[in-house]
């Protein structure tokens, strides 16, 4: 998959406060960056912990659920675009689905 604005991930773990998600956003996002996913069970496969909360829209659990990451995936094109990253309680304030 093509991760598309891997920059968002960068301007979140560089955050002083934030530091602690950097190694586990890194790693989500060489595994997702070798991925070749289809449909959401695809997912579900690698990322059990994964929600997916639309057939395009998934978020994923960082850091053992610390913090969320929403991403939109483009199947077809094989690109998965950064929505949202932050903190637990930033995440439940947001409207998805």
């Amino acid at each position: 998959m093509r991760v598309i604005a891997k920059r968002t991930l960068r301007e979140f773990y560089e955050q002083s406060r934030y530091k602690d998600a950097a190694e586990p956003l890194k790693s989500w996002h060489a595994e997702a960056s070798r991925a070749e996913w289809k449909t959401p069970h695809d997912i579900k496969a690698q990322f059990g912990s994964a929600s997916i909360i639309t057939d395009t829209l998934v978020v994923f659990n960082i850091a053992g659920n610390k913090y969320r990451l929403v991403v939109d995936i483009d199947y077809g094109r094989q690109a998965l675009y950064i929505k949202f990253v932050g903190t637990h309680r930033q995440y439940d304030k947001l409207k998805l689905g």
